[in-house]
């Protein structure tokens, strides 16, 4: 009897044991997500800086100009307090999608010009943002709705208002826009560490197509699969590489899964870029540049972005992704307060009124 007594205390010990383990890699898995992400969208603005500054050769002087910015970092070139500028940056998927300005990736990149580094901060895109009575990743559609250029302005804003960081400049990058990059460059070489397939990738044009009365309107998917093994993809192949989350396999069909695939099609094009035939191409890079510029918006001035582009080489390895503390917000039941959406509130508040006090506290915490 004893024996029996032990052996269950024993097996409720290892229930315990396991669940906290599996909160805790869910945990990690979360932050190596946004971590992802976070390296996602900087690779691609590094090769808009990287272009961007290729191509600012028109004139002598302003060549001179740039490379001496780029050389000394003047201080005046770019926007910054206590040595520190905040950029926002905004990945939206572009046309073919649904919504195609919403921001579902927003990460706040600070950049120490001190210490050559940068941190990526996560922002929760389903915050409520109760003055505008939206989320904050329809912020950019909206703000462009009332003014052109508008988007940027008030996601600044905003961002600014939650976190209580100036946010000198903002960086939008369409990721529709970026087969036609890879289609200009040849195609790119990725290696597809992991096959799978995925049998419900949706097809561009077809969200709300009835199907004919098919209750699984299988018509709006197609099926793609990938062999393990280096694989040459086109730009189309590629987005559908890194899109794909549908499949059944434990691993790609998972966040974490798409995330590491977008790294490695970042890595693939930043290796491309260095191609010769890419490299020693004018034509090839003044079309590549021409693409970069409507993949990229943003207020930056070029002085700015080539201070930016040196910090930023400095910097390549020591880049810190931090996860937005979850504990600070709580997810209300469907309202008509919150338009019956899925939202995220502060969970401290002031006389009854939801306060970013707390949030602005964490922020600080994390950039000193």
């Amino acid at each position: 009897m004893e024996d029996v007594v032990i052996n269950k205390e024993a097996k409720k010990k290892n229930f315990f044991v396991l669940r906290l383990k599996r909160r805790l890699l869910s945990r990690h898995i979360y932050i190596l997500r946004l971590g992802f992400l976070g390296l996602i969208l900087v690779g691609l603005f590094l090769i808009y800086l990287l272009f961007k500054l290729i191509f600012s050769w028109t004139g002598v002087d302003r060549y001179v100009n740039l490379a001496r910015v780029f050389t000394f970092t003047p201080s005046g070139a770019v926007k910054q307090i206590d040595n520190r500028t905040n950029i926002l940056l905004l990945g939206k998927a572009g046309e073919g999608h649904i919504a195609p300005d919403l921001t579902d990736t927003m990460i706040l990149m600070s950049v120490n010009h001190d210490q050559h580094k940068i941190i990526l901060i996560s922002l929760p895109r389903d915050l409520w943002i109760s003055s505008l009575r939206t989320k904050l990743n329809s912020v950019y559609y909206y703000g462009n709705k009332k003014q052109e250029k508008g988007g940027m302005i008030l996601a600044k804003a905003t961002v600014e208002e939650i976190t209580g960081v100036p946010v000198q400049y903002a960086a939008v990058i369409d990721f529709s826009g970026f087969q036609a990059f890879i289609d200009e460059m040849g195609g790119i070489e990725v290696q597809v560490e992991r096959g799978f397939r995925d049998e419900r990738y949706p097809i561009a044009g077809r969200e709300n197509d009835e199907c004919g009365g098919d209750p699984e309107y299988l018509c709006r998917y197609e099926t793609i699969e990938f062999k393990q093994g280096i694989t040459q993809m086109n730009g189309e192949m590629a987005l559908k590489y890194v899109r794909s989350r549908q499949s059944k396999d434990e691993i790609e069909g998972t966040d974490f899964g798409r995330a590491a695939r977008q790294r490695k099609v970042i890595d693939a094009v930043l290796q491309k870029v260095q191609d010769r035939k890419v490299m020693f191409s004018y034509g090839k890079l003044k079309k590549l540049y021409e693409l970069g510029v409507k993949m990229v918006e943003t207020d930056m001035e070029e002085d700015a972005l080539a201070v930016l582009a040196r910090i930023a080489y400095e910097s390549r390895d020591n880049i810190e992704s931090v996860a937005f503390n979850e504990e600070l917000l709580i997810n209300p039941t469907l309202s008509l307060k919150y338009d019956n959406l899925y939202v995220f509130v502060p969970k401290y508040e002031i006389d009854e009124v939801p306060s970013y006090n707390k949030i602005q506290e964490w922020f600080k915490e994390q950039l000193d």
